[in-house]
């Protein structure tokens, strides 16, 4: 890796680390202003947890086999001294380690929107210990491991080409997206849940919260472009279009740009107003999509996945209303969702391999399989934790503290000072 590379690979880090600060801003101008503290602090919470976990093992549980294409080994080099010692490895390898980190980070950070105004912040970073150790550190291996079954199931199975996840599609999103709908599920209704139950309590901040997003996404779905150098016959089909940095840089604003145009277009359909929080939400939702897609997609397609996911997350968030499960920020609606429309999506439209432009089923039926298997594996992980949590140390606060506040009950903290003490 040249001085170039690294640089931007260092500066990707960075973005993506960032990102999780999204989500709390994000999430907390979603919430009551009672709630903000709590809803920050879980991914605060998870900065702190899930990087000091991958550097021990988690990168470990990713990268190193242990049961081939299933489970990485721990142990193999517990806390990188053996890495850090070695001179190349220490300036580029490690480098890929704290960028892995960050995935790991905003995965788990994710989680927490479907659980906001009623989790205990202890439980939440029990279960985040063991979510990230169990479920994400396996999964990620899965996927992006050159010996994950995910990664080689193309090959296993006779096909032509392989599963696409450039960036975190089944692995971030719909991990995420089954993991929140289970916790949601084991927490139950927030008090009074019914439609209306509350309103964001800061706009703006939802608005700072989506844009540091989109920012940062830029170093989520183009840092790994470091790494690449195309190659006629790629088997991603990432040099069928040319440089993939490009390619994924202008795929990245076009979908995004087109999901806040689907949102806010079905809003408006609806319910007759298009909203600043809804245009927020579409921004988030064509990001979740175009995620496992951006290198292998020309953009024209890129801003049809942007329109899709746009408009059918917009209308995903009413199902919480519907089957009754109180999903609080809409995880499941924009992020389960959205990563199988940008998975599936490429079974259709990827270059190449997809089924309508010079492909044919094989790329279909690999994403779907990868995009269930992740769902439902997330799902039961998720469900079987949090159900633990919950019948032992208890995972939802009770009803009183939640009506009083989360912040105050919980952490002791007013996200606003509202009145001034006199000295």
């Amino acid at each position: 890796m040249d001085s170039g590379n690294l640089a931007w690979y260092i500066a990707a880090t960075a973005l993506v680390l960032f990102m999780t600060p999204g989500v709390a801003f994000f999430y907390g101008g979603l919430v009551k202003a009672k709630s903000v503290v709590s809803m920050m602090m879980m991914s605060f919470g998870s900065m702190g947890l899930i990087a000091v976990l991958w550097i021990l093992y988690g990168y470990n549980m990713q990268n190193a086999d242990w049961w081939s294409g299933i489970l990485g080994n721990p142990f193999s080099d517990f806390g990188l001294g053996t890495m850090a010692s070695d001179a190349e490895s220490a300036t580029t390898n490690l480098t890929g380690v704290a960028y892995g980190a960050t995935f790991a980070i905003i995965t788990v950070a994710l989680i927490s929107g479907a659980i906001a105004d009623r989790a205990k912040f202890g439980s939440w970073m029990i279960f985040a210990f063991l979510f990230a150790t169990i479920d994400y550190f396996a999964v990620a291996g899965w996927v992006w491991n050159v010996n994950g079954w995910i990664f080689n199931l193309g090959t296993n199975l006779g096909f032509s080409t392989e599963v696409i996840d450039y960036a975190g599609g089944t692995a971030v999103h719909i991990n995420a997206g089954a993991a929140a709908l289970a916790l949601a599920l084991v927490l139950g209704k927030r008090v009074g849940f019914q439609k209306g139950i509350s309103k964001p309590h800061n706009v703006p901040l939802v608005l700072l919260g989506a844009s540091i997003l989109w920012f940062g996404w830029f170093g989520f779905n183009a840092g790994a472009a470091a790494w690449f150098e195309p190659t006629e016959g790629d088997a991603l089909g990432i040099a069928a279009i040319g440089s993939p940095a490009g390619l994924i840089v202008i795929n990245t604003l076009g979908a995004t740009a087109a999901a806040v145009l689907g949102w806010i277009i079905v809003e408006k359909l609806k319910d007759g107003k298009a909203t600043s929080v809804g245009a927020a939400s579409g921004a988030v939702a064509g990001l979740v999509a175009i995620t496992p897609s951006c290198a292998n997609l020309t953009p024209g397609w890129a801003l049809l996945l942007g329109i899709i996911a746009g408009a059918v997350c917009a209308l995903a968030v009413e199902l919480k209303w519907k089957l009754g499960f109180d999903d609080s920020l809409d995880v499941v609606g924009v992020h389960l969702v959205g990563g199988l429309i940008g998975t599936l999506y490429l079974g259709f439209f990827a270059t190449d391999t997809g089924l309508f432009v010079g492909g044919n089923y094989e790329q279909l039926v690999l994403q779907l399989i990868a995009a269930v298997t992740v769902l439902v594996f997330s799902f039961v992980v998720a469900y079987i934790i949090g159900f633990a949590i919950e019948k032992t140390v208890g995972f939802r606060i009770k009803n009183e503290d939640e009506i009083a506040g989360v912040d105050t009950t919980v952490h002791g903290e007013e996200g606003y000072a509202l009145a001034v003490e006199e000295v």
